[in-house]
């Protein structure tokens, strides 16, 4: 029987040294574009040879160094090495980061699903053992972890800790004693690396809160929250935070509608309300009602844009949306105000076709009507052409082909030629 080594399967270093390889980083080579994080927050280059070394490490640590020397075991290190390098480099595609701790848990799965329980076993005790000494070490606080570069504005500026973390600690204010910052905290920072854009940061951020969720439903407005700043800082142009849309909500709305109007999007009846008394009108606090499904959805469908940019807030889109519903209405103000009140406290939603098109230069509210299709070929290809224009502004048309009795206009008999076309 053969004795085991007590060799290192794997650690960072090997995984992701400082050292180059020239034929794995040369400009042919398609792996070029990806990076790994280290855990002290440095980014290097991928080097595919360097998980061959961790992988055949790993073997002879169960099977000593006469296991170097096998064709099968350095066919399976092959093999195994570029399963994990699949698995990686799947997504995303054309370039990326990872992080250390997920290239070696491909390593892990990579020797698992490949039957080498035992190689695998020794892996995972290390990593244990690794990741026990690492905890036992005194911790860095915040204020003096390594420092890290973002890039903002075509600059490279260090990123302000602090602030990043009174944002987090902000989204998770109130929402009970289960829904922590810190784990977001250690999560956001563990995906960053030096030179990382500052989108990303706040990316970063959203996707380590969405992560909790499954633990606590409640991480649900803590992402949501950080979401609604990302949206803030498209829109206003900079950082703001909730307390500040107290008073910028009624500065920024007047200048949203006529933004609107000039870039076509909007009716430019709109600009006849009195826009001051609406913005006074404005609730932010009701930002903070939405989950993360609902606000998510809103800014990737619903909310108005130029050139990909978004212009609407939450609380102007559902005034946008009351306003649209008012045009009509004698005292407009008034009923516009009554109709926001009960579509952003969520008792009543609209909609979607009006929650698209209410206040645009389609007025179309609805995706449900009843028309008549002749019984001839003209009539039916006309109806399909009237199916389709209104279905453009929509938002989805449901068709269900109806045949109904009629009366004939020269027998006076009943007849089933004409159908109903019900669009819902």
């Amino acid at each position: 029987m053969q004795t085991a080594h007590h060799a290192v399967p794997v650690t960072s270093d090997v995984l992701a040294s400082d050292q180059t390889n020239s034929d794995i980083n040369a400009p042919t080579n398609p792996l070029a574009d990806y990076q790994i994080i280290r855990r002290n927050g440095a980014v290097v280059p991928f080097e595919p040879n360097k998980i061959a070394v961790a992988v055949m490490k790993a073997f002879l640590a169960v099977h000593g160094t006469q296991g170097a020397a096998s064709a099968s075991v350095r066919e399976t290190v092959d093999g195994l090495t570029q399963t994990v390098i699949r698995a990686l480099v799947r997504s995303p595609p054309g370039g990326g980061t990872f992080h250390i701790e997920d290239v070696q848990d491909q390593v892990e799965l990579g020797l698992m699903r490949g039957g080498h329980h035992e190689v695998a076993r020794a892996y995972v005790l290390y990593r244990e053992k690794r990741t026990q000494e690492r905890a036992r070490q005194p911790q860095t606080p915040v204020t003096g972890a390594p420092l890290l570069h973002v890039m903002d504005g075509g600059k490279k500026i260090a990123l302000d800790v602090r602030n990043l973390q009174a944002l987090i600690e902000a989204s998770c204010a109130n929402l009970g004693a289960d829904v922590k910052p810190d784990p977001i905290v250690a999560e956001t920072m563990r995906n960053l690396y030096d030179g990382v854009p500052i989108d990303e940061v706040y990316k970063a951020s959203i996707l380590a809160a969405r992560t909790l969720i499954e633990k606590d439903p409640d991480y649900t407005y803590a992402t949501a929250r950080l979401l609604m700043h990302t949206i803030r800082r498209e829109v206003l142009g900079g950082e703001v935070t909730q307390e500040e849309m107290a008073t910028r909500y009624a500065e920024y709305f007047p200048q949203f509608i006529a933004k609107g109007v000039e870039n076509e999007l909007l009716d430019e009846k709109l600009q006849q309300f009195d826009l001051a008394r609406l913005g006074a009108a404005l609730k932010p606090e009701r930002d903070l009602k939405f989950d993360y499904l609902g606000l998510q959805t809103l800014f990737d469908r619903y909310f108005l844009h130029v050139r990909k940019q978004r212009i609407e807030l939450p609380q102007a889109f559902f005034m946008r949306v009351a306003m649209g519903l008012s045009l009509n209405e004698g005292n407009r103000e008034e009923r516009a105000i009554e109709f926001y009140e009960i579509l952003s406290s969520f008792d009543f939603m609209s909609s979607t076709p009006t929650l698209f098109n209410a206040g645009t230069l389609r007025s179309q509210l609805s995706s449900c009507y009843l028309t008549t299709v002749p019984d001839d070929l003209g009539g039916i290809y006309d109806a399909i052409k009237e199916n389709a224009l209104l279905s453009k502004f929509a938002g989805g048309l449901g068709n269900d082909w109806t045949p109904v009795r009629a009366w004939a206009p020269t027998s006076r008999a009943p007849t089933a030629n004409l159908k109903v076309w019900c669009l819902s």
